[in-house]
């Protein structure tokens, strides 16, 4: 009976030829050191890049040389503390595997037209801690497979960017972050993007949500992440904290502070109730009509004192005057009397 000998995979086989076995094996392994070789040779300098050619890692480096000589098969690509102040049209080519896309800290200022047009797989895409000035309205034209977007930290003008229509593109996307952006009111931009199910808004200048921008937030059922933000706890904020308090949406309202006015600072936003919010203006308009009171009832008192001081002189100017209409009214009457005599009458006939 022969004896059956493993083959360069491990499995038993009924060949009793040991150097067959070692020529498979051989060839396996020539095989792995030619792809490791191929995958070490194409990687760019100061990159780490995985024997699989799946992950490619770069530092300090220009998009350029990066490019030039990254695996056509990788699927993550990273991007990092590098000097890409513009990307232009078309920026990736010959990358249509890739996936995911870091392009963090690296002082990245434009974004033009169809600049990831050739990434059509791509899902993930993170742009933090950059400069935008400018993005095209197209900028995102052909990632229509996108769902996660990351701008924290990015946009070094926030309102002219998020007021642009870039989002006509990403109707896939489902998380979108825009922390540490010094936003001052609420994006309105995120009702656009019609799949969208988390939005990050911490960290930014957001001092309360008004009832449009929560009925765009009820409606699409978003879960959002809002602390840290100065929200400033006033009667404003009724419709605010009432849904922040009956709903599961706001997924770290209970971290949520309030950072004014000086009664409230510092307050959990989900500890509040009705009557703890009150408009900061609402005691002035009330010291305003207790001010405004107290003016009229001075006016009246100096008024009365007046008519008190000249009591004497307004006694003897009505008398003078009650005396000036008397004598005009006993003319008029004197008069009445005069013409409406028959013999005057008669005389003045008979001349």
């Amino acid at each position: 009976m022969s004896r059956r000998h493993p083959d360069c995979h491990g499995n038993l086989n009924n060949t009793p030829l040991k150097s067959a076995e070692a020529n498979c094996c051989l060839l396996f392994k020539l095989f792995g050191l030619l792809v490791f070789l191929n995958a070490t040779l194409s990687c760019p300098s100061s990159c780490i890049c995985p024997n699989n050619s799946s992950l490619v890692q770069c530092h300090s480096l220009s998009l350029q040389d990066i490019l030039d000589n990254v695996p056509h098969g990788v699927q993550n690509l990273s991007i990092t503390h590098s000097n890409i102040t513009v990307l232009q049209a078309s920026a990736f080519r010959n990358l249509n595997n890739l996936t995911s896309l870091v392009l963090s800290h690296d002082n990245l200022q434009v974004i033009e037209a169809m600049a990831f047009l050739d990434l059509p797989n791509l899902t993930t895409l993170d742009l933090s801690f950059n400069t935008l000035s400018y993005l095209a309205d197209d900028a995102f034209a052909g990632l229509s497979h996108l769902q996660v977007l990351k701008l924290n930290q990015a946009l070094l003008e926030p309102n002219q960017i998020l007021n642009s229509p870039w989002t006509q593109h990403l109707q896939n996307l489902k998380t979108l972050e825009l922390a540490g952006n010094d936003l001052q009111t609420f994006p309105m931009a995120v009702k656009d993007l019609k799949n969208l199910q988390i939005l990050h808004l911490g960290n930014n200048s957001i001092q309360r949500l008004n009832e449009p921008e929560i009925s765009v937030l009820r409606s699409k059922k978003i879960r959002l992440y809002f602390s840290p933000n100065p929200i400033f706890c006033d009667c404003h904020i009724k419709e605010m904290v009432y849904w922040f308090q009956n709903t599961s949406q706001t997924l770290d309202a209970q971290q949520l502070k309030c950072f004014g006015p000086p009664n409230l600072n510092s307050s959990l936003v989900m500890g509040l109730r009705g009557d703890h919010l009150k408009c900061s203006n609402e005691d002035l308009e009330t010291a305003s009509y207790v001010f405004f009171g107290i003016v009229l009832a001075l006016i009246g008192v100096i008024f009365l004192m007046v008519l008190y001081l000249n009591r004497k002189g307004i006694k003897r100017w009505m008398n003078n005057f009650r005396e000036a209409c008397r004598d005009q009214m006993e003319g008029y009457h004197y008069r009445y009397e005069q013409d409406s005599d028959p013999r005057r009458s008669n005389a003045s006939t008979g001349i």
